[in-house]
């Protein structure tokens, strides 16, 4: 199963049923979905910016330093998303929870 360009999801994280742990629904509290939207709108942005800086030819330091701003801002959101996600897991015991095998690979899949 591919997550995206170059990063696939092993086998033996999914879940009875054929649903991958990375697939599982998210159902997140509105607020953190708010969060998680407004976090994402604002790296939408960053990478705007950081494409105009390359089109007028910035310095390559000025361009990476931005890249990195971006990175980190998604993978904030990433985290938020995964917080979120074992939050509702502890929350509601007739969920199926993720083995720690599991979320160990979720976790570094956002590294």
């Amino acid at each position: 199963m591919t997550l995206g360009p170059g990063r696939e999801v092993d086998a033996d994280c999914v879940i009875p049923g054929g649903v991958s742990a990375y697939n599982v629904p998210m159902d997140a509290d509105p607020e953190v979905t708010r969060d998680v939207i407004t976090r994402l709108r604002r790296v939408r942005g960053q990478v705007d910016g950081i494409i105009t800086m390359i089109e007028e030819g910035r310095s390559c330091q000025e361009v990476v330093t931005q890249l990195a701003a971006a990175s980190k801002a998604l993978d904030r959101a990433g985290f938020k998303v995964v917080a979120s996600g074992l939050r509702q897991c502890l929350q509601e015991p007739d969920s199926t929870p993720l083995t720690e095998a599991e979320l160990e690979k979720l976790f570094l899949s956002l590294a």
